[in-house]
């Protein structure tokens, strides 16, 4: 395997990984309403600790398949990763759930397009 095909095949598994810690917000948070996940201890750091993970994978995907799909939030995707990792300002618990209530799923439809289509 060749150098370029092994730097493709890395990022694919971050994109992987971005979905996966999406599907786990969303898990984490199924079913619940914002005043029980926000007093839910557990659930709460879970889903924190997953969105991290979303911004810290998001990272590692080139720039050129950045730039060639604008339809997903790549630097909204990292700076709120930067926000939550150094609590700069102190996010909110209203922002989070609007976070993982509608974001979330939009993220993850557009990174399973993605997906999809590098095959």
């Amino acid at each position: 395997m060749s150098d370029v095909d092994k730097g493709q095949r890395e990022w694919r598994f971050y994109l992987d990984d971005m979905i996966g810690f999406a599907q786990k917000v969303q898990l984490y948070t199924e079913g619940m309403s914002q005043q029980e996940f926000t007093t839910s201890g557990l659930n709460y750091d879970a889903a924190l600790r997953n969105l991290e993970l979303i911004g810290e994978a998001a990272t590692h995907i080139p720039d050129d398949i950045r730039k060639d799909h604008p339809e997903v939030p790549w630097r909204l995707i990292i700076a709120t990763r930067n926000r939550l990792i150094h609590a700069y300002l102190g996010i909110d618990d209203d922002t989070i759930w609007s976070i993982i209530q509608d974001d979330i799923p939009e993220l993850l439809s557009s990174l399973e397009n993605l997906r999809d289509e590098i095959g």
